[in-house]
């Protein structure tokens, strides 16, 4: 563990090499602030103790994914659950996820393979920012009935005792895609994850499950939530990029696309990030 030094302090998920740590390394810009990765969400008022372990100092904020822990409020903003601020959108990669940002990457690297034979760019030219766009949206839409059953159980979850028995999905995680993304298949696996615990907590039911099921395939169909390009909030950019990669496995590597963009991102585009870095400077 990092030594703690005496002033303010971000706390974050994952990795010194996460990307939620260069998100914040692009935001906080008093350098008096020490930004540490706390490794997993579910840990950090447990981390915070030990790491503020006879000190002073306990002026910090904790920053992480939204994931499908609340609902994004209509206002951009950022997000809290109980002493934690969250992102608006459902984690860091969604801010990414931008046609613009992934043009310019493409076309630089694709510069570069010009200029230099010796680079290992192995792409042509960028499609164009249409095309990319599209890219996204053809993505998110194949997600649609998977992400409304990870609504679904999201908000069951917020029952009290059972945020530490329901998952929001039966594959590994976020980015982890299940075989069949078709709504029987996974209100299948959905309802198997809820009989695991039923019995030991009664008030979480398949008839609730099915309420808010219904409910979020609604929203997800609604022309004005693709129009609006919600999906890029509601989402979860972990997923998206997933399926992005199996629509178009000709294009480039995202995952080497993000390590790039979150050091060219503009955060004045997101108020919940200009939000957060205010919050920082005021700590």
């Amino acid at each position: 563990m990092s030594v703690v030094r005496e002033g303010k302090t971000v706390f974050c998920e994952g990795k010194e090499s996460s990307l939620d740590y260069s998100l914040l390394q692009k935001i906080v810009i008093d350098n008096t602030v020490s930004i540490v990765s706390a490794g997993s969400k579910f840990t950090f008022s447990i981390f915070a103790e030990g790491y503020f372990y006879k000190s002073n100092s306990r002026k910090y904020i904790v920053f992480r994914d939204r994931d499908f822990d609340i609902r994004p409020t209509e206002t951009v903003q950022l997000l809290q659950l109980g002493k934690m601020f969250l992102t608006h959108r459902a984690c860091v990669e969604n801010y990414l996820l931008d046609a613009d940002l992934i043009d310019s990457y493409w076309k630089e690297k694709y510069r570069e393979k010009q200029e230099n034979s010796a680079s290992r760019w192995g792409h042509k030219d960028s499609p164009g920012i249409r095309d990319i766009s599209d890219w996204i949206e053809i993505s998110a839409k194949a997600l649609k009935e998977y992400q409304a059953v990870r609504w679904a159980l999201g908000d069951l979850s917020q029952i009290s005792g059972a945020r530490s028995q329901i998952k929001t999905t039966w594959t590994r995680g976020s980015g982890n895609l299940p075989e069949s993304l078709n709504i029987q298949d996974c209100k299948a696996n959905a309802i198997n994850l809820l009989e695991e615990f039923r019995n030991a907590l009664e008030t979480v039911t398949k008839e609730k499950f099915e309420a808010r099921l219904d409910e979020y395939r609604k929203q997800f169909e609604d022309s004005e939530f693709w129009i609006n390009k919600h999906y890029l909030i509601w989402f979860h950019g972990k997923d998206i990029q997933k399926e992005m990669q199996i629509q178009r496995q000709s294009y480039i590597s995202l995952e080497n696309f993000f390590d790039w963009a979150v050091s060219h991102i503009d955060i004045m585009n997101y108020p919940d990030l200009i939000e957060l870095q205010n919050k920082i400077e005021n700590m």
